[in-house]
């Protein structure tokens, strides 16, 4: 199993039956692949659907039906379709119950980057801001380390912060981790590794209060 095959398999236990739910641009995307297609969840996206499903086959495309990441996206039944507005309108009052998004950097105070890489070109912000800030839960989908072997997982973010103390939970390809008071709590992990070796590729503090592993 791929690294990102751990995180989106361990993420969609996540998400509650009638909830909710954003996933943001990029991995947290390909969450919806691993739901069963009778699983009773609203996915909105943000240029104005509540009810987005899973990309449809070439032959039945919709070229008019994209998703906030413009990719062919089907409709659940009961799906709407709204403007801009009305869709922000939904994120805003907090009626989210759920988005899983990506990270540059996370760290133990919960802070979230994952917009802009100084001196790289960036389309924006986008709608993370807002959902970072608005959604009742957030849980970072992300690998552990970067492509340099570096930790993402950090005592504080030097990156440009998409949002404060908005993480709830980090699902990376290695372990789960809740971020507390008392910091970074894992509450699983994902692989064999001893604890050192986990904190070892982590620049955050963790504490282990589980120490289950799976092969």
């Amino acid at each position: 199993m791929s690294a990102a095959e751990r995180i989106l398999s361990r993420a969609v236990s996540e998400i509650i039956p009638g909830s909710l739910v954003n996933l943001g641009i990029g991995l947290p995307t390909q969450v919806i692949h691993y739901l069963p297609d009778d699983f009773d969840v609203q996915i909105h996206s943000e240029n104005g659907i509540l009810g987005a499903w899973k990309q449809s086959a070439p032959e039945v495309m919709d070229p008019f039906l994209i998703d906030a990441a413009g990719a062919y996206v089907s409709v659940r039944k009961g799906a709407s379709l709204f403007d801009s507005a009305v869709s922000f309108a939904i994120i805003r009052r907090a009626r989210l119950d759920l988005t899983m998004i990506g990270a540059f950097e996370v760290d133990a105070l919960g802070n979230l980057a994952n917009w802009k890489i100084p001196g790289k070109f960036s389309p924006g912000i986008g709608g993370a801001m807002e959902l970072a800030q608005k959604t009742k839960r957030i849980v970072v989908l992300t690998t552990h380390t970067d492509k340099q072997g570096r930790p993402k997982i950090l005592k504080n973010c030097r990156l440009p912060l998409t949002a404060k103390t908005c993480v709830n939970r980090i699902i990376s390809d290695l372990a789960v981790m809740d971020v507390t008071a008392q910091g970074l709590v894992v509450r699983e992990k994902l692989v064999q590794i001893s604890d050192a070796d986990l904190q070892a590729q982590t620049e955050a503090e963790l504490t282990f209060a589980t120490r289950k592993a799976e092969s």
